[in-house]
């Protein structure tokens, strides 16, 4: 099983080639592994039960790599800074990865409001008309996950990410969506009403149609995302970023913007006949 253990790890860095770091990495992620793997044998488990609960454990490789250096250390003391934030992630990494406990599941119209579910990995998972109402979804992860007509009302949803997955006609009304990612989504029918949008970024994502109005909007992100008929009306928008947007056929009536803002959204030949622009 331990062969597994690293042939797993070679599979999961393969698309990252060759990096300077990738040997120091290696071994402390299948000391790491091969630790936790004779820790479950030796409470009972089979080898392969300790083998899927081990992988289980396993975090996202792509967060583990954002921490790791990919330019060589030049001189003795950054290899020892690289080593320490190498053995920092990878504890990170596996003794508190996501929660798989929801990974792949169905879970259509679960009631599971005013639930702890912080770190939960709900990817792949079936969870249309599901309640989240009032839960701690902290970030939690749903990675092409199928969401159409569930609800997070006051659900606390921080550093949550949302990837590929149908969001259509969910319910985020007084959610806190601080630092939440949505990439590749589908929001049609979305209700955001009253929610806390501070710091959340919405890549190449359907976002037509959608109503922002009376929403105060600080550092927000909507990048490379279909904002057709999507309305910004009375919303306040504090640095807030249009990259590769489509705006032309958003309306942003009643809006109060700051200058660089106002800027990029004139640049980007957005109507703006109607807005405030806030004076610093």
């Amino acid at each position: 099983m331990k062969d597994k253990l690293k042939q797993f790890l070679d599979d999961s860095f393969k698309p990252y080639g060759n990096f300077p770091a990738r040997k120091d990495v290696m071994q402390e992620l299948l000391a790491n592994l091969e630790e936790k793997y004779d820790d479950l044998t030796a409470s009972g488990k089979s080898d392969k039960e300790a083998y899927d609960q081990t992988i289980e454990s396993f975090g996202d490789v792509t967060e583990i790599m954002e921490q790791v250096a990919h330019d060589e250390p030049k001189q003795e003391n950054d290899k020892y800074d690289l080593r320490k934030t190498i053995v920092d992630s990878i504890k990170g990494a596996i003794s508190s990865g996501p929660d798989p406990r929801f990974r792949a599941t169905s879970l259509i119209e679960a009631d599971l409001a005013n639930t702890k579910l912080s770190g939960s990995d709900f990817s792949m998972s079936a969870l249309m008309g599901a309640n989240f109402d009032g839960s701690d979804l902290t970030k939690s992860k749903f990675k092409a996950s199928a969401l159409k007509g569930a609800s997070f009302k006051a659900a606390d949803l921080t550093k949550s990410v949302f990837d590929s997955s149908d969001i259509q006609d969910v319910v985020f009304k007084d959610a806190n969506l601080t630092a939440a990612k949505f990439n590749r989504c589908a929001l049609r029918g979305v209700n955001f009403q009253d929610a806390t949008l501070d710091n959340t970024q919405f890549n190449q994502s359907d976002l037509g149609e959608v109503s922002f109005d009376g929403l105060t909007l600080s550092d927000t992100a909507f990048d490379g995302s279909s904002l057709k008929k999507t309305t910004f009306k009375n919303t306040i928008l504090l640095n807030v970023s249009f990259h590769h947007s489509e705006v032309k056929h958003a309306t942003f009536d009643g809006a109060t913007m700051d200058k660089i803002t106002h800027a990029l959204l004139k640049g980007a030949k957005a109507q703006l006949d109607n807005v405030i622009i806030k004076q610093d």
